[in-house]
């Protein structure tokens, strides 16, 4: 298997893909990685054995579609397009997320039948324990039903693949539970999932109840599931923010803190997004996995680690053949 790196994306710096590069190669030494970006920062990387492609470039974060494919020395275009044109397994970046969606559709081309890619990551089940898979967080703005239906069986493929279950329940996400509640455009998927034999469909799931509800799948636009993504991440922050005030009041507090330190850091790691690692643009004839910009070594080998995951479960491979059929 060989994955490709772009190594110039974190706004962390090299400093921190460097790192978490090898802390993956640690567990997976027999996975070829390909580095790409600036030789005067990777050569170190050269001389323990990976293999590099050198990139003089580095796109900014808010770079747009059409000058990113003009940055043909950047670090990103050139770790996109080393894939395509090798057959290499995966791409992973923790560049700008516009850039890197927009050029992995143009050079990794679509899978025949797909309508439109999505952006699709785990978010942490604390009912259950397990993860809940969503989809789209932020591959496009608007999508239609038919488009909402393609994630629902997009989502089902890469839990089963990703988080082992064989039949995951997929609800659409919607204002309320009952049947008619949503968007035009949800409201229609609603009763096209309903017939769909292929996909186990379950109803509406109220944003409330996404972390703590017994879905395994939820499905969204990519506008929705973006907001989804960043309220969910600032409430983690927030309530992080709040725990740790409310235990500095006074010593029987910071005693209470160490007395249930476990705890508490149990659930710091349970809501940290560095343990998701990134998102997979599902749809696209390659893994192309895209970390959380602000990656750090753990993140970004994180990041490594699902795109590994999901070259070794085939599924690009499952995807092409549910089109297909």
């Amino acid at each position: 298997m060989k994955i490709v790196l772009d190594m110039m994306g974190s706004d962390k710096g090299t400093q921190a893909t460097k790192e978490g590069a090898r802390l993956f190669h640690e567990r997976h030494p027999e996975i070829e990685l390909i580095v790409v970006g600036k030789k005067e920062e990777l050569s170190d990387m050269e001389a323990e054995g990976f293999r590099l492609v050198e990139a003089s470039d580095v796109l900014e974060m808010d770079m747009g579609a059409l000058e990113v494919l003009r940055r043909k020395e950047s670090s990103m275009v050139k770790a996109i397009e080393y894939c395509a044109e090798n057959g290499c397994d995966a791409v992973v970046s923790a560049g700008s997320t516009g850039a890197f969606l927009s050029c992995s559709a143009l050079r990794l081309k679509k899978i025949e039948g797909v309508k439109r890619p999505a952006l699709v990551t785990n978010f942490p089940n604390l009912k259950t324990g397990g993860q809940v898979t969503i989809l789209d967080i932020g591959a496009s703005i608007r999508n239609t039903a038919e488009e909402l239906v393609q994630f629902a069986l997009m989502g089902t493929l890469y839990s089963q693949a990703v988080n082992g279950i064989k039949s995951p329940k997929v609800r659409l996400l919607s204002n309320g539970a009952e049947e008619g509640k949503g968007s035009e455009e949800g409201k229609a998927a609603y009763q096209l999932l309903k017939g769909r034999a292929d996909i186990n469909f379950q109803g509406n799931e109220e944003p409330s109840k996404v972390l703590t509800g017994d879905s395994d799948v939820i499905v969204t636009s990519g506008y929705d599931g973006n907001v989804l993504l960043k309220s969910t991440e600032g409430a983690a922050k927030a309530m992080s923010g709040l725990i740790k005030k409310a235990f500095k009041r006074s010593l029987l507090s910071k005693i209470g803190y160490l007395l249930s330190k476990k705890g508490f850091d149990e659930m710091k790691a349970t809501l940290d997004p560095r343990s998701t690692g990134g998102a997979l643009l599902c749809g696209v004839r390659s893994v192309a996995v895209k970390g959380h910009g602000n990656s750090d070594a753990l993140g970004f080998s994180n990041a490594i680690e699902v795109a590994y995951r999901l070259a070794n479960k085939g599924i690009v491979e499952s995807l092409e053949k549910a089109m297909g059929d």
